[in-house]
């Protein structure tokens, strides 16, 4: 756990900014003219990320200027990755999905029977496309299903037949719901307005699953608040990089997905102070990459993708890969170096933290071959019973673990046992430890902190191997084959910027596979070669680069000089992430729409209902009104103040004839966007 200290003149005021990392938990402090004060770092705790989170506020604490403490905390912010992951990892708790108005092809296309929601329960009931009700609702259905259902799962979804043209339906199941139980219910109209019914079900059931979890983390860390005396508002960041008080993130914890990317791309912002720029977020597990312009973040139109699903959830378009400082490095089938994309923990830290293996790596650096899947490592993750629902290769492996790291070969007898071990990896009761980009940088002198020596020998342990496969005479020095990793994470690195520019760029159309025949160019453009002897030719980035993250300052440089690009690593990118988690704005959208079902009857529908007017003018004035005032009611209470609000309205037009058209449908979005409420500690 480390601290940093920024001298400055003492203020009354702290934002403090949270953000779990896949390997660390960063935290900073704002002052009153939103200046970082103190920033620190601690290590992820996987299996309870408030052990992290206290560790790392802990270690701000102590790093804040003469004249700041903790009393002077007015405001606290978290970007988080636990939905995410959850998404990605499908963790989730089991929920009843309660469809009114569905058929069986609906239930198809939602993907909840692959999502492996748990309970899907069909029930008659719906309205049509212009918000009549089209058959009543079968209540005793419902409440049969709430009997059966309830005992068993978390939290309940509901999603109806064009609900976003008439709530009724899914307000009326929600009232019989919580008349008969106390469990969360998450309905469809209330997470999106857009039509796609089983795509709205698939993500008001993603938003139910993932309630308890980010129930378990709030309550985390408000004990950790507690704990030290913290008493201050708590907002969350939500996937388009603008925050939410936790009491809302726990209504719509789906609007938590991309929170962590979301947060590095408002953390480049208000560092850089650029408006326009490409920002890349090497983090332990993951690069990210985002492109912004005019201040706005590039935004997902179709909804954010997470873990192979689609929601209708608002996010950052980000584009991602496997690839970080703590990137398992291996050999492929053919023998080729590869970096990621699982995530390992660097066998510099493993020996930091348990010194007892630096003698096993001596070992097996001084012998000729060396054993099958060296040098991994595996380990029981602290507090860690042992768990259900484990199959009969995963109950072995889990038997075979200790606290103490073991040599992974010692765990495992085959392929098999590998991915079993990976699975329990991937829901926190495992760590798995081998030779990463970190350790790379530890044996080239660029990165300190941890233990060189093991890094070493993990590159030596490696180079042996592949000298053995490819039956060289000699094996690559260290500091050859981590020179070899590092040029693997500059192209991979360089790749994603290029394509996620391109990606965003309207006059560019994406190709399938490597970019067809630009692929060899952006090849060539990343790995620093010329395109040929007589035409020079070369791919350069158009916008500032943005390079944050802990391991930015040791591979950007590199990346810009071959993008042509203009570099900013500004002063704490290590903690960008968690500066975004407290620079962001509340910021609420409210859709309204307008629609004409009848010649000279238009029809608004709102979250309310819907009501008629014999004209489109008067139709778009009081969707105008409503927007306006249900925009402003959803920012306040997500902990704005001062909100203003903008308003646009895109217009679907039909034709009768060659020169006539009339208003078919009109989209009234409201917007609107204020500072977060922040209040002044009480407790003592």
């Amino acid at each position: 756990m480390t601290g940093q200290r920024s001298p400055v003149d003492p203020t009354r005021e702290l934002w403090i900014g949270l953000d779990t990392g896949g390997t660390y938990t960063d935290s900073v402090a704002l002052d009153a003219r939103r200046r970082v004060v103190a920033s620190a770092k601690a290590l992820t705790t996987h299996w309870d990320l408030s052990v992290g989170l206290g560790a790392s506020l802990r270690a701000l604490l102590a790093a804040l200027p003469a004249g700041l403490t903790r009393h002077e905390v007015t405001l606290v912010s978290v970007s988080t990755t636990l939905a995410t992951n959850a998404v990605v990892e499908n963790r989730f708790s089991p929920i009843c999905a309660l469809l009114v108005g569905f058929d069986d092809a609906m239930v198809a296309r939602s993907g909840l029977r692959s999502a492996g929601t748990g309970a899907i329960v069909q029930v008659r009931g719906g309205h049509d496309p212009t918000g009549v009700e089209a058959e009543a609702l079968d209540e005793a259905a419902v409440m049969a299903a709430v009997r059966e259902h309830a005992p068993q799962v978390a939290a309940f979804a509901v999603a109806a037949q064009f609900s976003v043209r008439n709530p009724q339906h899914e307000r009326r199941v929600r009232e019989l719901i919580r008349g008969a139980c106390e469990l969360p219910v998450t309905c469809s109209h209330e997470l999106s307005s857009r039509l796609d019914a089983p795509l709205r079900a698939l993500t008001a059931a993603l938003n139910a699953r993932l309630t308890p979890q980010i129930s378990h983390l709030l309550e985390a860390l408000r004990r950790v608040l507690a704990q030290e005396s913290i008493a201050a508002p708590l907002m969350v960041v939500k996937g388009d990089g603008t925050l939410m008080r936790a009491e809302v993130a726990l209504e719509c914890p789906v609007e938590t997905v991309l929170s962590g990317p979301a947060a590095s791309v408002v953390g480049a912002g208000f560092l850089s102070g650029l408006s326009d720029f490409a920002v890349a977020d090497m983090g332990g597990t993951t690069t990210d990459v985002a492109l912004v312009r005019n201040g706005l973040p590039a935004v997902a139109a179709e909804g954010a993708v997470v873990g192979g699903w689609r929601t209708m959830v608002e996010a950052v378009d980000v584009r991602t890969c496997g690839l970080g400082g703590d990137s398992e490095v291996h050999f492929d089938r053919e023998r080729r170096l590869r970096v990621g994309p699982r995530r390992a923990m660097p066998l510099a830290l493993l020996a930091h933290e348990s010194p007892g293996v630096l003698e096993d790596l001596r070992v097996l650096a001084a012998g000729s071959r060396v054993p099958h899947y060296a040098p991994r490592y595996a380990l029981r993750n602290p507090g860690c019973e042992e768990p259900g629902r484990l199959d009969s290769l995963e109950q072995r492996v889990w038997q075979a673990l200790t606290p103490q790291p073991r040599r992974a070969g010692d765990v495992v007898r085959s392929a098999q046992g590998m991915e079993a071990l990976h699975r329990l990896v991937d829901r926190g009761l495992a760590t798995l430890a081998t030779f990463t980009p970190s350790d790379a940088m530890h044996v080239l002198g660029s990165q300190r902190g941890w233990n060189d020596e093991a890094a070493r020998l993990g590159a030596t342990i490696l180079a042996i191997e592949e000298r053995n496969a490819s039956a060289y005479r000699l094996a690559p020095t260290p500091e050859e084959l981590s020179g070899r990793v590092c040029e693997h994470v500059v192209r991979e690195a360089g790749r994603l910027v290029l394509e996620s520019a391109m990606a965003q760029d309207p006059g560019v159309e994406a190709p399938r596979g490597r970019w067809g025949p630009l692929g060899r160019l952006l090849e060539d453009t990343v790995a620093g070669r010329r395109f040929s002897s007589l035409v020079d030719a070369r791919m350069h980035l158009g916008t500032t680069l943005v390079a944050i993250g802990a391991p930015a300052a040791a591979y950007y440089p590199e990346v810009a000089r071959r993008l042509g690009a203009t570099l900013v690593v500004p002063e704490y990118a290590a903690v960008c992430n968690a500066v975004g988690a407290v620079a962001g704005v509340v910021s609420q959208t409210c859709d309204v729409i307008v629609n004409q079902p009848a010649l000279d009857l238009f029809r608004v529908h709102d979250p309310a209902g819907s009501r008629d007017y014999a004209s489109a003018d008067e139709a778009l004035a009081d969707a105008r009104r409503v927007a306006q005032q249900l925009a402003l009611e959803a920012a306040r209470s997500a902990g704005a103040v001062d909100a203003h609000v903008e308003v646009s309205v895109t217009e679907r037009r039909a034709r009768v004839g060659p020169r006539d058209d009339y208003l078919a449908e009109a989209t009234v979005r409201a917007r609107a966007t204020g500072r977060p409420s922040a209040g002044r500690a009480v407790q003592q």
